[in-house]
């Protein structure tokens, strides 16, 4: 089975320097916890809820000011649509995270692979097992 069979399509972005409020009210009326970031066609990063609970809120960084470029995580996991479920999967668990975006051949963003989405859609039920338990075991606390 590959990515695309089961990736969430129709993923929207947003800009860089669009603000985090407005970052956080996309969200919202979305129902969504994470936004792919773009400048131009090309994607930089993604911020998540968290990230603006974290970077910014915690932070005490203006919401109105701050760009989502500021509080968002640069370095994206990308895995592409024709590839192979289970090497996804084991990317999310190597690298511990729930999510990961995907990319057509030429680096577009075509949609978001969640674990939600390996829960609902894949037809494994020990699949979506493992990658939790694998991302969920606790990593050393930074202090």
């Amino acid at each position: 089975m590959t990515v695309k069979e089961i990736m969430t399509e129709d993923v929207e972005a947003i800009a860089a320097d669009t603000t985090i409020r407005n970052a956080a009210e996309k969200m919202a009326s979305m129902d969504v916890g994470v936004l792919p970031v773009v400048q131009g066609e090309e994607l930089v990063g993604i911020v998540t809820d968290r990230d603006i609970a974290i970077r910014a809120v915690a932070e005490g960084l203006d919401p109105d000011t701050t760009a989502v470029r500021d509080v968002m995580t640069p370095h994206v996991e990308c895995c592409h649509e024709d590839d192979d479920l289970e090497q996804c999967a084991e990317l999310m668990e190597e690298r511990k995270i729930r999510r990961i975006v995907v990319v057509d051949e030429d680096d577009r963003l075509t949609g978001i692979l969640s674990l939600g989405d390996l829960a609902t859609r894949s037809g494994d039920h020990e699949l979506p097992e493992e990658v939790l338990e694998e991302i969920s075991t606790p990593s050393a606390p930074r202090r």
